[in-house]
């Protein structure tokens, strides 16, 4: 492999690295002075850079537009390579792909892709079969716009119209309309600044909608009825606590909308009645620190998820709808330590859930009329299940989709009375895929404090497993999120061309439980970090890969990972791929006029507040711990009008790394000045930035120019 130093020269005419001015910032909070001379770099009308990314700061924008050419003129050899995986992957993506459609009365409603085509339609068929009707055509709606994504879509009960909401900007402030079916025309509605989702009231006069603040937080509910004008509206319910997130949903019978108000550790639940869109929402249970809870309804009982009584890992609880709060819950599936229910759905006649078990998903199948279960199982090493939904509630027909890192996503139809599944859909791949091609197993690596990490491989069969091949090690580790081992087309490209490709399934992420997520949050975040070196380490010990033949790969609050795994064991690595990553953690958590500052709390700790979280923070925060020593090849990822990991946060990461770092490198900064945290909106333009990514593994593994 090529020695770092090398790499530079591979480039064409690389132009020299930007130098971000130091501006002399501090400040000082519990007796801590930190300095921040790259502060700068946050505009500071920020809130109206995320509505209109034209009114950046001129020095600012100056310097991103040079950290674009930087990385351009380094990146820009590979574009060949890059036009290269685009085509592979777009071949892989079957153009005119469809969802199974989905029942509900006389309709069949689905999704679908034209050949070519960047965006979804909406549309519907007779139940039974027959004609499409397509209602909201997102190819269309996009022409005139640079970003667009859909936020919800959802027909109202008689079938008669379809509400439906756009971001056209990247900020994620969707603005909803409403369209006839008959017409195929949007009414006058508008109702802007919201989160995007819709609940229908039963008589399809009115919907219900979260507003989002001017911080981009979603705190009040209103009710919008046709015909009028937003300012108009009524509002339902305004959460008062700047910490929690509210959002809407039907109740599974459809009776209710559901008011699920929260942070990273408590919940509190609100029902209102949709026959009835007037009357106040009723409160489930009062919300107590610590206790989570979701709620099904069916009849004149609520099922409710909740880790309540020290239950770590989620038991399924029972309560009257009359009276259904926390003294009347009785146990239905009791608590049981290992096993995670992750999800419980709800239909006529059945109870099912979600649960995993030492990284390992399965669906159960409750009888509610006898009690009698039943799993639903599979035999390979590492995969992934999730269950479907449906819009009728009066059936016995259950939805659940399966992949793993060798198959394809496939989609059954279960009759839970009957025991019998049916294969709807089978994820295909127009360029051609051989299961049998390809070899996915699972490894423990344990960690130092000697906790078993699992570490899901995948890699072409034939693979000499000598140490000798590149490998991308993928992790994220937070919020209780697990990391599936499911099916991903576009990481073939990496995979044929001799990568092994892992997914570390760290602390902080739920894939072992709950009680493995608190065990990587607050004061054992660290755990995260040593966790992905612990697995990067073991892949190395069994032969995988060799030490600096690693590329990491995170984003968002895995980009966190990505800066503090490269501060603490960045000599593992060849390349480390850092997408929206969370780095600069102190000084976002001592903002609480950001987005996501006050829900993060729970998460991270209250700087603010406390000395102890201040440290804490302080002593793993990747901006805050770069040090004057060699780094591997880093490239950060942002978006301009991204509204969670602000753009600022790579730019003052990679200008302080520039800065400091002694050797190794070099260190990119990519930011889409067009878009926010998902990146490019079309499901093909999202592919120029996986394969930017790609490119740079490939790079970074010395191996970009071993023919494309």
């Amino acid at each position: 492999m090529r020695r770092n130093e090398d790499r530079v020269t591979q480039a064409k005419t690389p132009s020299k690295p930007p130098v971000a001015p130091r501006r002399a910032h501090s400040f000082t909070r519990h007796g801590i002075t930190v300095t921040d001379d790259y502060a700068w770099l946050k505009d500071e009308k920020w809130q109206e850079v995320l509505r209109d990314p034209a009114v950046l700061d001129a020095d600012i924008r100056k310097y991103l537009d040079e950290e674009n050419g930087y990385t351009e003129s380094l990146l820009g050899h590979t574009s060949s390579l890059q036009k290269t995986l685009v085509r592979e992957m777009r071949s892989r993506i079957k153009e005119d792909d469809s969802s199974v459609p989905s029942p509900d009365g006389p309709f069949a409603y689905f999704r679908r892709f034209r050949e070519g085509g960047q965006h979804e339609l909406f549309g519907r068929m007779p139940r039974d079969g027959g004609n499409e009707h397509i209602v909201l055509d997102g190819d269309a709606l996009a022409k005139d716009h640079k970003y667009f994504k859909f936020g919800g879509s959802r027909h109202s009960n008689d079938h008669k119209l379809q509400a439906w909401s756009a971001d056209t900007k990247g900020s994620e402030y969707f603005s909803i309309r409403v369209r006839n079916w008959a017409t195929g025309k949007d009414l006058d509605d508008l109702v802007e600044e919201t989160d995007g989702g819709v609940v229908w009231s039963k008589d399809a006069k009115s919907f219900f909608y979260v507003k989002l603040d001017d911080n981009h937080r979603p705190m009040q509910v209103w009710r919008h009825r046709l015909g009028t004008k937003q300012a108009d509206d009524t509002l339902v319910y305004e959460e008062q606590d700047a910490g929690w997130f509210t959002h809407l949903h039907e109740s599974t019978s459809g009776r209710f909308c559901v008011i699920a108000g929260g942070d990273h550790e408590t919940s509190e639940q609100r029902l209102i009645d949709l026959a009835n869109p007037e009357a106040p929402p009723r409160l489930v249970a009062a919300r107590e620190d610590g206790v989570q809870y979701s709620l099904a309804d069916r009849g004149d009982e609520l099922f409710i998820l909740t880790n309540a009584d020290d239950a770590i890992d989620f038991k399924i609880v029972t309560a009257p709808l009359s009276s259904p709060e926390r003294k009347n819950w009785r146990d239905l599936i009791p608590y049981r330590p290992g096993i995670y229910i992750i999800d419980l759905d709800l239909y006529a006649g059945h109870l099912v859930r979600l649960e995993r078990a030492n990284a390992l998903p399965s669906i159960v199948i409750r009888d509610l009329a006898g009690g009698e279960e039943h799993a639903i199982a599979f035999d390979e090493a590492a995969y992934s299940l999730d269950t479907m939904g449906s819009y009728e509630f009066e059936t016995t027909n259950l939805r659940f989709s399966y992949s793993s890192m060798t198959t394809p996503s496939e989609v059954y139809d279960y009759d839970m009375v009957k025991r019998t599944r049916t294969l709807r859909k089978r994820q295909e791949i127009p360029s051609g895929h051989d299961v049998a091609d390809y070899v996915t197993t699972r490894i423990m690596a344990k960690a130092q404090d000697g906790a078993e990490v699992p570490v899901s491989i995948l890699y072409r069969r034939g693979l000499q497993l000598d140490g000798s091949a590149p490998l991308l090690l993928y992790g994220y580790g937070s919020y209780g999120m697990a990391m599936p081992a499911s099916f991903s087309a576009n990481r073939l490209s990496l995979v044929d061309r001799g990568f092994v490709y892992a997914i570390a399934h760290i602390r902080g992420g739920a894939d072992k439980g709950w009680g493995w997520y608190l065990d990587g949050k607050r004061e054992k975040k660290t755990n995260s970090f040593d966790d992905f070196a612990a697995s990067a380490r073991a892949l190395i010990d069994a032969k995988y890969t060799s030490a600096k033949r690693i590329v990491g790969h995170g984003g968002s609050a895995g980009g966190m990972l990505m800066g503090a795994v490269a501060n603490r064991a960045g000599e593992l690595f060849a390349g480390i791929v850092a997408e929206v990553p969370f780095v600069d953690v102190l000084n976002t958590m001592l903002d609480d006029t950001l987005p996501l500052t006050p829900p993060e709390w729970p998460e991270w700790g209250n700087p603010i507040e406390s000395e102890k979280d201040f440290r804490t923070i302080l002593s793993y925060s990747p901006y805050d711990n770069i040090a004057a020593k060699e780094y591997p090849a880093i490239l950060a990822m942002g978006g301009l009008t991204d509204p969670r990991v602000t753009y600022w946060e790579p730019a003052k990461w990679i200008a302080r790394l520039r800065a400091t770092m002694r050797g190794g490198g070099p260190v990119l900064l990519r930011t889409n000045m067009g878009a926010g945290h998902g990146g490019a909106s079309g499901r093909f333009d999202r592919l120029d930035e996986v394969a930017i990514v790609y490119a740079f593994a490939l790079w970074a593994a010395g191996m970009a120019e071993a023919g494309v």
